[in-house]
């Protein structure tokens, strides 16, 4: 059995799986409907909000979309912070759509200083939003939200989160720590395929709805909103992964939260023990390294495009390439979602044999 361990799409455990297999319901009926209250009330729990919460078809870039037009008009500025590649996506999306993008970038393996947010924010106050990536799995780094997020609010702009593949996996009380706009992604931490975007909206994101003037129809969340009332999406959803989703609640919801958290954390430290006892070095800023991603430098003669080869064709293990700059440069592992010690373990394994491989020669 193959063990993919990249940060997304992630393995489904057999009962969500199963769950897709389901017969076609009507997804303006009262069966469909039943399903998706239920789904919106456990996503509140998860997130941690009593906010509106909005189940959207499509991918994570479509949420970092949904979130842009919903709330911003061209011309605004927009203080973007990015410490990477999906960082500088959200930057792009929100230019694409007339907004005047200041950006904030931070060199890659590093986190966002709080600092300089603040001080972008004095020096220009006309921002009207601030946004963020929460965990960069280009980089395998996790900004300080709960810092950001005081900041933000200190200068009283708008939050847009992009917490595509850290909410349901590391801490992030939506509402305690007043993000704005957050977006997640089924295929993350979810345990679910790819297909769903959930998206959390608040009071002050719905006061900017209200004035915003970016062009937006799949993405309206005043639709969203005004379907949801009935028990139905405005457009076709995809119905076989809400029936997936909605195992996959139940199962996170029986885990608990917090053990959920607790869980990513040990899986974490397993990895970044491991691959260091390996005699590998993380490429992540030490102390903002992932829960759900390990990024790992290449060093000592390593020869990443062999090494994942090596992996994949031997050892049936799938890990993620560097991105961009990135590229040949660092590898990262996923372990996120629907991971045990013994996935983590079986990583290990193939590593120690595939890296002398691939021309590594470890110094330890």
């Amino acid at each position: 059995m193959t063990n993919l361990r990249i940060p997304g799409p992630t393995p489904c455990p057999d009962e969500v799986l199963k769950e897709m297999s389901r017969q076609m319901i009507n997804h303006r009926g009262p069966e469909f409907a039943r399903i998706l209250n239920d789904a919106t009330d456990k996503l509140k729990q998860l997130f941690m909000t009593k906010n509106d919460v909005f189940l959207l078809t499509g991918s994570g870039t479509g949420g970092l979309e949904a979130a842009v037009v919903n709330t911003l008009s061209p011309g605004d500025k927009v203080l973007s912070v990015s410490i990477g590649v999906f960082g500088d996506r959200f930057a792009a999306i929100a230019r694409q759509f007339g907004a005047e993008v200041i950006p904030l970038c931070f060199e890659w393996g590093k986190s966002a200083n709080i600092d300089e947010i603040r001080q972008a924010l004095k020096k220009e106050s006309s921002i009207k939003a601030v946004m963020v990536t929460h965990n960069e799995t280009s980089t395998g780094v996790t900004n300080d939200l709960a810092k950001i997020s005081s900041a933000v609010k200190e200068y009283d702009k708008l939050f847009l989160v992009d917490a595509i593949s850290s909410l349901g996996s590391i801490e992030l009380p939506v509402d305690e720590w007043h993000c704005d706009i957050t977006i997640t992604g089924s295929q993350k931490g979810w345990m679910v395929p790819p297909g769903l975007v959930m998206v959390a909206v608040s009071e002050a994101a719905w006061k900017a709805n209200a004035e915003a003037k970016m062009p937006r129809f799949y993405w309206d969340f005043a639709k969203a909103k005004s379907y949801l009332e009935k028990g139905q999406t405005p457009w076709t959803p995809a119905v076989s992964i809400v029936f997936a989703l909605s195992v996959a609640l139940d199962m996170m919801l029986k885990e608990e939260l917090p053990n959920i958290i607790a869980r990513h954390v040990r899986m974490a430290e397993k990895t970044r023990n491991g691959v260091k006892a390996l005699g590998l070095g993380l490429f992540a800023e030490e102390g903002y390294a992932s829960n759900t991603v390990t990024s790992i430098a290449a060093s000592d003669g390593l020869d990443i495009k062999e090494l994942l080869r090596i992996l994949r064709e031997e050892h049936q293990t799938i890990l993620g390439g560097g991105q961009q700059h990135l590229a040949g440069k660092i590898f990262r592992i996923g372990h996120l979602g629907w991971v045990t010690e013994e996935d983590i373990d079986n990583v290990l394994k193939a590593l120690k044999v595939a890296l002398p491989q691939a021309g590594f020669r470890s110094k330890k």
